[in-house]
């Protein structure tokens, strides 16, 4: 194990450091010359020749393998002048040449095309969605205000059980198997329990990349999806901030500098954002119709407070420091209280060398999530996962290829209590550690790009070690269709108490993989007890038109090993975990067009998703067979000052199991002396159906409006209007049924608001 660690380290030097000094290297920034803010994603090339890239979040480019000559550096980006410069390349080493480009007047409001195209061709990008700002504001935005999770919920492969505590579902894995990140921190639970928000900021945001299977060595610890999200830095030229409220919150924000911004010099800003809920309240006088209780209203309270600390240097080389408390409460008199708390703070950090070809990377922080409920005549249940963290990863490009490698250490404590229906006890408080490294190797050989990796996961409460290998593939058949495949094999240590019976989760608990034993569907005693899975995906991508693009990806998860809390424990020698296997298979479709004032946005994903207890296979409750979406977008003017979108969702219906008949259930609390004659019956006994989720639960779908309009004050201060309506036709979609009750609960009735947003 130690020796894997030394080559992680000392072999990817060996390789590169033959390169770095036998080549020529032009790399450098792209920066707004106004803000110092970073131009992602745009176009660098040298005048005249076939060397070209594109910038990434943090601006930067790199040219490698440049023959000695002198040559015009140009940079290109839609709504800003083509900026052009002289540079001398000398034989061999690295020339730095930092590029500022300057806003022009003609404001499309459109990314640049051009640039995603080059990326599509250049990387393999299969199963990855790159989500920017502009694209989560010009969808629908309920109650005024765009969110993240919104957006999520509009991709293909992703699954959203509902409005009230509903969970996303990527691809048939579950909460716990999907990698919530911000800014490289893994956040544990990042979504409010009402469904419409999360704990990211919508302004804070600079980038999101939804990997939704087969994704590379970089990432591990997790057997179904990423989600990595960066924020941005803090106005490094200004003073300012930002204001809104509507009916479901208010929220500030603040930003400025500590350095101002100058051209070939340091800088330094600040940000800081809050928001609090208030649809508690509002929700009594506003929405009080539907099947919204009068009393209660929406009973939901959340509170997010964010900061960050950027420090960045001529070269590109920055630190930021950050830290964060997220708060969320559910408390509804007639179900439960429900509550938690999201608390850390951490640095990340890129080195930019002045004389070396190697990017240096890093990370440090702590995440602290803790949870807790309390029904209505049951035990309270609590969890708490904390997580100390440390990577660092060195990143060389060479001529067409990339090699990046890493290793991070984690350390994460558990502590939780659980009481089953059954009045068992289940409890963990255990400390462990999870060290980890990859190697990963991106290769463009004339129209192949290949990228090879290999992540190697060491637990050490289980002493076991995970080898990981990936493998992507794209190739590009014409200047229009690319064909692409990926495959790799994944684990974790990490599980949930969530169970998959639970069609409304407010309550999710986090544990560590069981130290005890724990046997298979078969009743083997498992000698590896970590939670395993494989992808397979493979697709296309063709480009219709110059505007129009087709993606079409089908994938196969197999979920070999999934270790579950037995909840249905019934005697102190049962054992406290069960095991599980499963599969998630189907095919996503997406179709995307772009053209001045104009988006449109299609997807149809057609999936199943399977588990096998041992006993019987049965489909998930987030087994949705149909999925589509569709969204649009259109700029009324010029200057996108006017704004309509729409949004239309529609789903098959969720598995459910139907129930047989009901029981009296006396608890014998008196033992075998207990009168079961004359004693009255505690609770009501529900019998179910011996086919697990052999009903299926009606069609959902739903309609979502808004429109959206700017008013300019000043240079630097306007004011935004949200009108929006939320289920426009007043659908009535199921939620769940109570069985006991014999009462339907819908989802959310129609829901219209306005929101308003002061830029200054």
């Amino acid at each position: 194990m130690f020796r894997f660690f030394q080559w992680c380290i000392v072999l990817p030097f060996l390789l590169c450091a033959q390169v770095v000094f036998a080549q020529a290297t032009v790399r450098g920034t792209v920066l707004d010359r106004a803000n110092g803010e970073p131009i992602i994603y745009g176009n660098v090339y040298l005048k005249g020749t076939t060397f070209g890239t594109n910038t990434d979040i943090n601006g930067f480019y790199t040219l490698a393998n440049v023959p000695e000559g002198e040559y015009i550096l140009m940079a290109t980006y839609i709504g800003y002048d083509t900026v052009r410069t002289e540079v001398k390349i000398p034989p061999k080493g690295l020339t730095t040449k930092n590029l500022f480009m300057e806003e022009n007047s003609v404001k499309l409001g459109v990314v640049d095309i051009s640039a995603r195209r080059e990326q599509a061709r250049t990387e393999v990008r299969i199963s990855k969605v790159t989500v920017s700002p502009k694209q989560i504001k010009a969808l629908p935005s309920t109650g005024g205000d765009a969110d993240i999770v919104q957006y999520l919920q509009v991709l293909p492969g992703i699954i959203s059980t509902g409005d009230q505590g509903g969970q996303l579902f990527i691809r048939g894995g579950s909460p716990v198997q999907n990698k919530i990140l911000l800014d490289g921190m893994i956040i544990y639970n990042p979504f409010h329990s009402i469904g419409f928000y999360s704990i990211f900021e919508t302004e804070l945001i600079k980038n999101v990349d939804v990997l939704t299977g087969g994704f590379n060595a970089e990432h591990g610890g997790r057997i179904s999806a990423v989600v990595d999200i960066s924020t941005r830095d803090g106005n490094k030229s200004r003073y300012g901030g930002q204001f809104s409220l509507s009916p479901f919150m208010y929220k500030g924000l603040i930003e400025g500098p500590i350095i101002k911004f100058q051209e070939g010099k340091s800088s330094a800003s600040f940000v800081l954002t809050s928001k609090r809920s208030i649809i508690d309240q509002t929700s009594k006088s506003l929405y009080a119709y539907g099947n919204i209780d009068e009393e209660v209203g929406l009973p939901f309270n959340f509170n997010d407070n964010y900061g960050k600390v950027s420090f960045r240097t001529a070269n590109g080389t920055y630190l930021n420091m950050f830290g964060f408390n997220f708060s969320d409460e559910y408390n509804n008199p007639n179900i439960a209280n429900i509550n938690w708390k999201n608390r850390g703070a951490g640095a990340n950090f890129k080195l930019i060398p002045g004389n070396s070809g190697f990017i240096v990377g890093g990370l440090f922080g702590i995440s602290d999530y803790e949870i807790g409920i309390q029904e209505v005549g049951e035990d309270e249940r609590t969890s708490q996962i904390r997580e100390l963290s440390a990577a660092l990863d060195f990143t060389f490009f060479g001529d067409n290829n990339e090699v990046k490698y890493g290793f991070d250490i984690k350390s994460i404590k558990t502590d939780f209590v659980f009481t089953n229906p059954f009045g068992l006890t289940l409890s963990q408080l255990q400390n462990t550690t999870e060290l980890s490294g990859f190697l990963n190797y991106r290769q463009v050989i004339g129209d192949l790009v290949m990228e090879a990796g290999f992540r190697g996961q060491f637990y050490a409460s289980q002493s076991t070690f995970s080898p990981e290998p990936r493998l992507g593939l794209k190739y590009n058949v014409s200047d229009r269709l690319r064909l692409k495949a990926a495959a790799g094999l994944y684990s974790q240590n990490v599980l949930s108490t969530s169970n998959e019976r639970d069609v409304v989760n407010l309550f999710s608990g986090f544990l560590s993989g069981p130290e005890s034993q724990v046997r298979d569907t078969e009743g083997n005693l498992l000698s590896n007890k970590l939670q395993r899975a494989s992808h397979v995906i493979g697709g296309f991508e063709y480009d219709l038109t110059n505007n129009l693009e087709i993606n079409v990806e089908g994938y196969l998860k197999d979920f070999s090993q999934l270790i579950i809390v037995n909840r249905n424990k019934l005697s102190p020698s049962d054992p406290d975990y069960a095991t599980e296997k499963g599969e998630a298979y189907g095919v996503d479709f997406s179709l995307r067009y772009q053209q001045n004032r104009t988006y449109l946005w299609a997807t149809y994903s057609h999936g199943y998703v399977n588990r096998n207890d041992g006993i019987q296979e049965y489909p998930t409750v987030f087994d949705r067979r149909h999925n589509v979406n569709l969204l649009s977008t259109y700029n009324l003017d010029e200057a996108g000052k006017y704004q309509v979108s729409l949004r239309w969702n529609m789903g098959s219906g969720f598995p459910f199991t139907k129930t047989q008949g009901f029981y009296n259930n006396n608890s014998f609390i008196a033992g075998v002396s207990t009168d079961y004659i004359t004693s009255n019956p505690d609770q009501v006994g529900i019998l179910y159906s011996d086919e697990r989720n052999d009903g299926r639960l009606p069609y959902y779908h739903r309609l979502d409006l808004s429109f959206t309009s700017k008013f300019e004050f000043s240079k630097y201060t306007n004011l935004e209007t949200v009108f929006s309506v939320s289920n426009a036709y007043n659908r009535e979609n199921i939620f769940y049924f109570d069985r006991v009750r014999y009462e339907r609960v819908d989802q959310l009735p129609i829901i219209p608001s306005i929101g308003l947003k002061l830029n200054f």
